[in-house]
């Protein structure tokens, strides 16, 4: 059972979760604004600057050197895509003072330097430092060309591509180094100030919070006066007319063949925990359809998987295959889909499905930031309480099973595959 408090404060609201598992406490923060592809690049560079210096630490010496003179704290800044909606995290861990022998008032430095961290960047003449924003440049396309150097990643960013055109899906959270020479420092801090000043913000605090009185020391030193409701997310509900196939070459020995479906299934529906034991029947752990059938009986894979975006409907395989085994390993892959349609699964791979599901919903709460994740999720959905979520799972039907799987559309097959050159 997760004992969690929240208190809508002016601007923002506080979680409070109370937890014995932890020796530390984790603070998080938690920003959403709908993504969209003119400020997607500012926003995916925020993270890189922010963690860099503040007012008070005016360079990553000085910023790292005040997290080691709290206990060896740590902090990091992030940002990722739930459904079509953007989200900025920070988080930050420090040392429990309930199992410290002074009385150094080590809780109140850390919340001031993550409220610092947040709210009192860096800032020089009318932007943030221009030799701090030209390094994070350099390091966010950094990021980005690994990306595309992943062939993985790549043949899964360019399946979304495809699949999701024209909706805000398709953006990549990451940004576009395109957008760089635009960017200055006068324009990042003008965007950083809207996101601070309107978006709508949580914060998380977990640990053992015994004789803790965190209300009290957030309200010293977090001033908001905006007090933006909690958008909950939707997604247009896309019917697919008619399956898209894209082929594309590089000089590669593994091809990437990836598919895109359409769930037409959310978090918030009925029959999401459905989702859950189908994708761990059909592709989600070890003993799927996909890996036994794919990779197992047919060699036909390096790996074969399925995951599924609960906020958007969409459903992902992934295989790498030979390049010359394309279009066998379509048709495995589909004839995969078409037994969860039919009904072809046992009730023991229904139990087992449960039994992994829960066994990682389990591992999920032993870690702390995993815990926060699910708490936002259930708060982004609107619905769907954590403590319901094993009952959830146990009491899926095959009948239900069958439901999803028949709601499934094809919407896209890519295939990353051999050149000439390779």
């Amino acid at each position: 059972m997760i004992e969690e408090q929240l208190i809508e404060k002016q601007g923002y609201r506080l979680h409070m979760i109370h937890s014995n598992k932890f020796k530390t406490l984790h603070f998080v923060a938690k920003f959403i604004a709908p993504l969209n592809r003119q400020d997607v690049t500012k926003r995916a560079l925020l993270p890189f600057v922010m963690q860099q210096a503040t007012k008070a630490y005016a360079n990553a010496n000085l910023f790292r050197q005040a997290l080691d003179d709290l206990y060896g704290s740590t902090f990091s800044m992030d940002g990722s895509k739930k459904g079509e909606m953007h989200i900025l995290t920070a988080r930050m861990s420090v040392v429990n003072p309930l199992y410290l022998s002074s009385n150094e008032p080590i809780l109140e430095e850390a919340i001031t330097f993550f409220s610092e961290t947040l709210f009192k960047p860096k800032v020089v003449g009318d932007g943030f430092d221009p030799k701090i924003v030209a390094r994070e440049k350099l390091a966010l396309g950094q990021k980005i060309d690994s990306i595309k150097d992943n062939k993985m990643q790549l043949a899964n960013m360019r399946l979304i591509e495809e699949m999701c055109e024209g909706e805000p899906y398709q953006t990549h959270v990451h940004g576009y180094p395109a957008d760089f020479d635009a960017i200055t420092p006068e324009s990042l801090y003008t965007y950083y100030q809207t996101v601070i000043r309107d978006e709508p913000m949580d914060i998380y605090v977990i640990g053992d919070l015994t004789g803790l009185d965190f209300e009290q020391l957030f309200d010293k030193v977090i001033k908001r006066s905006a007090n933006q409701p909690m958008p909950v997310i939707s997604a247009e509900d896309k019917q697919v007319t008619s399956p898209k196939e894209i082929i594309e070459k590089e000089p590669i020995q593994q091809g990437k063949l990836h598919f895109g479906f359409r769930t037409h299934t959310r978090y918030q529906d009925s029959d999401y925990p459905a989702l859950h034991v189908f994708n761990a029947i059909f592709g989600g752990f070890p003993s799927s359809k996909l890996f036994i059938n794919v990779r197992e009986k047919n060699s036909l894979a390096y790996y074969a998987a399925s995951r599924f975006e609960s906020h958007k409907g969409l459903l992902f395989v992934f295989s790498g295959i030979a390049p010359a085994d394309f279009n066998k390993a379509k048709t495995i892959i589909l004839e995969q889909l078409e037994a969860m349609k039919k009904g072809d699964f046992s009730d023991e791979q229904i139990k087992e499905a449960q039994s992994l599901i829960i066994n990682q919903y389990k591992e999920n709460l032993d870690e702390a930031y995993g815990m926060i994740e699910m708490l936002y999720n259930q708060q982004l959905g609107g619905t769907r309480q954590i403590s319901d979520f094993v009952a959830s799972i146990e009491n899926v039907t095959k009948d239900a099973i069958i439901r999803v799987a028949n709601r499934m559309e094809l919407d896209t097959t890519y295939f990353l595959t051999q050149n000439e050159e390779a």
